[in-house]
């Protein structure tokens, strides 16, 4: 495994590290409706579990408004209950062969607790991008080591790896400023 290798992977583990950060942002209630806040809660049907976007059609009708269309009407109740029990404060209301869920207005203090939930993500993923650098750092001294590989080769593959963790860390920081201002936005 050469110097090059090993940063290409810790970049890989980095980026992932960067997109499950967004899909989990995704998933975090803003004033809006957004299919994202339902399409990965786990529904019990046909003797196993599904996601709901597998399950049915997604919609945003209006802006405070989802609409969930089963493909199969007998899944109407199932999706309902797994909503319901996902916690996430919403009350589906099956009308026909349409679940729809309406988003009441956000208060500022339940605003402020959304905030603090996306810090505590954006967070948990800079520490994960960090031992990401950890490991890496730890290969390219073990590979320098068994390989003779010079001292300022070395030197300049941790430069690199620091720059790529500092470059996601950054890209963690502006999805979060983006995210709290959407939560934010009256």
């Amino acid at each position: 495994m050469t110097l090059d290798d090993i940063l290409l992977e810790a970049e890989e583990k980095m980026l992932k590290t960067e997109q499950v950060v967004v899909n989990e942002f995704a998933g975090v209630r803003t004033g809006k409706a957004s299919p994202a806040l339902v399409e990965n809660i786990l529904v019990e049907v046909y003797g196993s579990n599904m996601r709901v976007r597998e399950l049915a059609g997604i919609t945003t009708p209006e802006p405070r408004t989802l609409a969930i269309q089963p493909w199969d009407a007998s899944t109407i109740h199932p999706i309902e209950k797994a909503i319901q029990k996902a916690n996430l404060g919403l009350n589906p209301a099956v009308q026909g062969k349409l679940i729809r869920i309406f988003f009441p207005e956000l208060s500022t203090e339940r605003r402020q607790e959304f905030v603090k939930i996306v810090r505590k993500m954006a967070e948990d993923g800079r520490v994960a991008i960090r031992h990401v650098r950890r490991d890496a750092m730890d290969q390219l001294k073990k590979h320098a080591h068994d390989s003779g590989v010079t001292e300022d080769q070395e030197k300049q593959a941790e430069k690199e790896l620091q720059k790529l963790t500092d470059d996601y860390v950054a890209k963690i920081d502006q999805h979060l400023a983006h995210k709290e201002k959407e939560i934010m936005t009256v």
